[in-house]
């Protein structure tokens, strides 16, 4: 990352989902994430931010590319991982495994951008994680729909590769005018003590 806290596994799936669903738009978009800063981690904010705003003009394509590019930061997130640690976490209980993958879920967060940070509350089997200075929804006026996709997406997915169950539901967007942004993840197959967690 570079002074202005972008995340390699961040700028890296939103090349792939673009790459994916608008490929005949790559090259327009590579003015911005060009390869050196892929491969070097040296994307800064304005470039992310104009990225995203162009985005925003893809119509539907924009709701579908940050989604699927929080399901591969997700993915390649784990991927990273040892496979002893794999195995560590997949071996817990799932009320255990439950509390691990959410302080992964907000660590994802912090290392797609540095400038984030998150307050995450669990109870009765439903996360509550209020994001706090999202990247995607930083827009100088509100828009329709939520803009946070990345990370509802993100969190499934994240929780689904350690084979738990979840269901993740934007409450609250910045995006469209809300103070923060805050998204549910309801848990399927597991409940958890009452805990809170903030970074």
């Amino acid at each position: 990352m570079r002074e202005a806290g972008i995340g390699r596994v961040l700028v890296a799936s939103l090349h792939q989902g673009i790459a994916d669903i608008l490929p005949t738009r790559l090259g327009f978009y590579e003015n911005w994430l060009n390869a050196e800063g892929l491969r070097e981690g040296t994307i800064g904010l304005a470039p992310l931010y104009a990225v995203l705003s162009f985005l925003r003009q893809e119509g539907d394509a924009y709701q579908i590319i940050t989604t699927r590019a929080g399901e591969y930061a997700a993915e390649w997130t784990v991927s990273s991982m040892p496979a002893l640690q794999r195995r560590c976490i997949k071996a817990m209980p799932v009320w255990m495994r439950t509390r691990v993958l959410l302080g992964m879920a907000r660590r994802l967060v912090r290392s797609s951008y540095r400038g984030s940070r998150t307050i995450v509350r669990l109870r009765k089997g439903t996360a509550r994680i209020d994001v706090r200075a999202s990247i995607f929804c930083s827009v100088r006026t509100p828009v329709a729909q939520p803009l946070c996709g990345f990370y509802a997406a993100a969190f499934t997915r994240l929780l689904a590769l350690f084979e738990v169950r979840a269901k993740t539901d934007i409450v609250a967007c910045r995006g469209t005018g809300e103070p923060t942004c805050l998204l549910t993840v309801a848990l399927l197959n597991g409940r958890s003590d009452d805990e809170g967690q903030q970074t």
